[in-house]
């Protein structure tokens, strides 16, 4: 059996941790750990309390999950660790690398698993996507480009300093930036092209990144002010093309508060499907659907349980956590220069 707390009781918490702890056999949910009233569902099985002490001297908790916001992470997750616990902690892991690599090693002294929440590895278009580049139809990959966007002018628009904790680049390229890192490895060399739309000191509001991997240039692109949605993926190599309009369907479906013991969860629609088009050895052409593949947020938690338990490799490698960052950061300093 593998007890978990969490610090931290929000929307994180209840709608990307605990319904997929939950579907995990030999993991339990001892304890929450929350400074108001809960505004979320409770559940009787578990206990919430306002007295962190509870979560952290409480000898039957192995791992305490940090959910708070992120510019908390590295505090708690130093006492989570100083308290002699296995540690998770929520993405962006923290402000930087320095930050990470300090945790990283006070993990390994005393033994402890640390280990960065990066779920999205186990997203259905991502996942199908990798699938598609596998197979080999495309040819030599030379150039994928991912889109994470959003129309919600109203954010930034509100926002009238710029912090890096509030930065679209720290909030949303932790996803991205994590999904290409996992396949590709490190870049050659990048190219940031970092924004304030609405100006300096500002919100950042946009980010376009260029990867580059020999002949292969991994773009990872975001905006709010994108009123019509780029698609998720799409991937051009020497012999065809795959396009993915439709990203992973768990998080629309947690935000209508359907949860994943339903069969159909996070399930695409045959016209949700991505499009591979692409000419085979004999030079014929080939326009088809491609089923995706199913996104499931609970195998990490599954992997979780498999390395601490078991001794299985972590998901995210510290070396992965800490090129992110250091992409992050590297980003950040290309746009306020």
């Amino acid at each position: 059996m593998l007890t978990i707390g969490y610090i931290g009781n929000g929307k994180s918490t209840n709608r990307y941790h605990l319904p997929f702890a939950r579907k995990v056999e030999g993991i339990r949910i001892k304890s929450i750990y929350h400074r108001s009233q809960p505004k979320w569902q409770t559940f009787e099985d578990i206990h919430y309390t306002t007295d962190l002490d509870e979560i952290l001297q409480d000898p039957e908790i192995d791992l305490i999950v940090i959910t708070t916001y992120s510019d908390s992470h590295y505090h708690f997750a130093k006492l989570v660790l100083e308290a002699g616990k296995h540690a998770l902690v929520e993405k962006p892991f923290t402000h930087t690398a320095n930050e990470a690599r300090e945790l990283f090693q006070l993990a390994e002294a005393k033994g402890l698993m640390l280990q960065a929440f990066q779920n999205r590895r186990f997203d259905s278009d991502y996942l199908t996507t990798l699938k598609v580049i596998e197979s080999g139809k495309l040819g030599d990959i030379l150039e994928l480009e991912m889109h994470f966007d959003y129309f919600r002018p109203e954010i930034p628009e509100n926002v009238h300093e710029f912090k890096v904790e509030q930065s679209y680049l720290y909030g949303h390229a932790c996803h991205t930036l994590d999904q290409l890192i996992a396949y590709f490895g490190k870049a050659d060399h990048i190219h940031f092209d970092v924004r304030q739309l609405l100006g300096s000191n500002r919100m950042n509001d946009y980010f376009d990144i260029d990867l580059y991997y020999g002949k292969t240039k991994v773009s990872v692109k975001s905006s709010y002010f994108r009123i019509k949605t780029r698609p998720s993926f799409v991937v051009y190599g020497t012999k065809g093309m795959f396009i993915k309009e439709k990203k992973d369907r768990q998080e629309e479906h947690l935000k209508h508060f359907y949860m994943p013991d339903n069969p159909d969860f996070g399930l695409d629609a045959p016209e949700d499907y991505g499009t591979l088009t692409y000419i085979d050895s004999k030079g014929n052409y080939h326009e088809e659907k491609v089923v995706s593949e199913v996104g499931d947020y609970s195998r990490f938690y599954q992997n979780l349980y498999d390395t601490i338990v078991n001794g299985a490799p972590k998901t995210v490698s510290d070396d992965e956590t800490l090129y992110q960052l250091e992409i992050l950061e590297a980003g950040i300093e290309s746009m306020i220069q």
